[in-house]
């Protein structure tokens, strides 16, 4: 369940980046690396810091054929079809909340503690985007006053908490998938934010 999980985020991941790349016109070989960024490059960093070699894509490269497969699909169908207005935020939503949970599963599963474990879920949950925004030239949604990160560390703190006193309950996986997800597209929804940094300048 956790490896097909994971292979979803990775498209809707690659969905986000596509699209993102698609905002600034840039062609099929700018969008899929855009795409793959955004899809693998949380996890990436997520095994390089916990020592887990080699890196997921390229023990398994079907994570590379499913996003460079979804990246290659989404630049199709834009051609033809108008994507909805708030496709990009939605995709991203999903990754984030899957990618925040896969992290912390991988790094509880090597023994990692749980407040540790919950870091490397928000890693894996919001760096593609980061690499996405700035490959994109965008300022990454981590560095404006949205509630991004903060919904992942929520849906990972859920994870780790639970985890830690009822190990193997598969269903711990799905609320701390919907706590994430929630938060953030309420956050979206209703404009939620954090408190900016008070400056009389």
């Amino acid at each position: 369940m956790i490896y097909w999980l994971d292979l979803f985020g990775v498209l809707v991941f690659a969905v986000a980046g596509s699209l993102s790349a698609g905002k600034k016109r840039m062609d099929l070989f700018g969008v899929i690396v855009v795409a793959l960024a955004t899809a693998l490059g949380g996890g990436t960093l997520r095994d390089l810091v916990l020592g887990c070699y080699p890196v997921f894509w390229v023990s398994d490269p079907t994570y590379l054929l499913v996003g460079s497969g979804a990246s290659l699909l989404t630049f199709i169908l834009a051609r033809f079809l108008k994507p909805p207005g708030k496709l990009l935020q939605t995709a991203d939503a999903f990754g984030l909340a899957i990618f925040t949970v896969i992290g912390a599963q991988k790094a509880m599963g090597l023994g990692i503690s749980p407040a540790i474990s919950a870091i490397m879920g928000v890693m894996t949950g919001v760096a593609g985007g980061m690499i996405r925004d700035v490959l994109s030239g965008e300022i990454p949604l981590i560095l404006r006053a949205e509630i991004y990160a903060t919904a992942s560390l929520c849906g990972a703190a859920v994870f780790t908490g639970l985890s830690f006193y009822l190990p193997g309950n598969s269903g711990i996986i799905f609320l701390s998938v919907a706590v994430t997800l929630f938060l953030r597209l309420a956050a979206i929804h209703w404009k939620f934010s954090l408190p900016v940094f008070p400056s009389k300048e």
